[in-house]
């Protein structure tokens, strides 16, 4: 990888020469801008407004406007000989545990390469350091023409870099969340975490980017002079929208459908590990009641249940004992039916029986 900057780790009085290369890489597709009646490619020339010619790079230089409107301009050489400590390098102010830096100040992110032999014993004591007491190097550096904070961690085998933004850079939060007092019920609580339970842990490795796929798709058909994809596939990708009128049967209708997903193969993002199955499944079997009762019954496809109140409980247990009651005074009732046509039947047998007997016997003669 091609380094973007070269310089120093100082940690206390120990130097660790470094490469900064870039660690991400942006995959989104680009567009051109094209005149449509002749596809022929926009070009944006660089012109002075004063005489209103374009001006080659090469003369293109630096300038800063002061508050009275003034412009200065500033060369390489001024800028060069600013009297920065962090021009070259990245120097630690100190460590602190990760948690205490929020991700709202991060920025970009850079691998820092050991830059010679002699840097790789410096710049493993830094790395096994790091590992041993949990923290990360808050530090300055140059960067890109600023001054930026940094933060320095352990990735993988190597030293991570994260340009920070600087606090008065982050933007205040008032007015961002709803100002009026919102009351959120149990029940829906509940099912929320039912939900999180269903759509289970994240499998990095099948995220993509679907946007990018369907427009290199596209282009492609358009290339073959195929047709656009049909107004079905457009439907099918805006049924996404719409209003939330009832916020307990989205989610139960959420989580039904996550669900039905899993039975089916289809969820790939969201599909359950097996250490979480089992542990949905011991849930289930094993408690009863409280969220781990629930998490179980999500984990085993068990519906979800609301809570209940106390007089909707009492009033199911009567119900119940009344189907309860019904149902034994039926059977006591049809084993006395049952009891009685058996004894008929035999009453009936026995007088049979006599008869038949009587007309058997030789009758007297006188």
């Amino acid at each position: 990888m091609r380094s973007i900057w070269k310089g120093a780790i100082s940690f206390g009085l120990v130097s660790i020469p470094i490469k900064v290369v870039a660690a991400t890489e942006n995959h989104s597709v680009s567009f051109h801008q094209v005149h449509t009646v002749d596809q022929g490619r926009i070009r944006y020339r660089k012109v002075c407004e004063l005489d209103e010619e374009e001006v080659p790079r090469e003369e293109i230089g630096r300038g800063f406007e002061t508050e009275e409107g003034r412009t200065m301009l500033l060369t390489d050489d001024d800028m060069a000989a600013l009297p920065l400590p962090t021009a070259r390098t990245v120097e630690i102010l100190g460590f602190v545990p990760a948690e205490e830096i929020d991700p709202i100040q991060l920025d970009r992110s850079y691998y820092l390469a050991a830059d010679g032999k002699r840097a790789d014993k410096p710049y493993v004591l830094l790395r096994e350091a790091l590992k041993r007491s949990g923290k990360v190097a808050v530090a300055k550096l140059a960067l890109r023409a600023r001054e930026s904070l940094g933060m320095l961690r352990v990735y993988e085998d190597a030293l991570a870099l994260h340009t920070m933004l600087w606090p008065d850079e982050i933007r205040s939060v008032s007015g961002v969340a709803p100002e009026e007092e919102v009351t959120v019920r149990d029940a829906e609580l509940d099912l929320a975490d039912t939900l999180m339970e269903t759509l289970g842990e994240l499998d990095w490795g099948d995220l993509r980017d679907e946007y990018r796929e369907a427009l290199e798709e596209l282009v492609r058909a358009k290339a073959e002079g195929a047709e656009p994809p049909p107004e079905e596939l457009r439907r099918r990708a805006e049924a996404g929208g719409g209003k939330l009128v009832d916020l307990m049967s989205v989610l139960e209708r959420s989580v039904q459908e996550a669900r039905s997903g899993h039975a089916e193969g289809e969820a790939t993002v969201h599909a359950l590990s097996d250490r979480r199955k089992g542990t949905g499944e011991r849930a289930a079997s094993g408690r009863s009641g409280g969220k781990g009762g629930r998490s179980g019954a999500a984990g085993s496809g068990a519906k979800p249940a609301a809570r209940k109140s106390p007089a909707k409980k009492t009033a199911a247990k009567k119900t119940a004992a009344k189907k309860t009651t019904a149902k034994k005074t039926g059977t006591k009732k049809a084993a006395a039916a049952e009891k009685s046509a058996g004894t008929a039947g035999a009453k009936k047998t026995a007088a049979g029986k006599t008869a038949a007997k009587k007309s058997a016997r030789p009758r007297k003669t006188a």
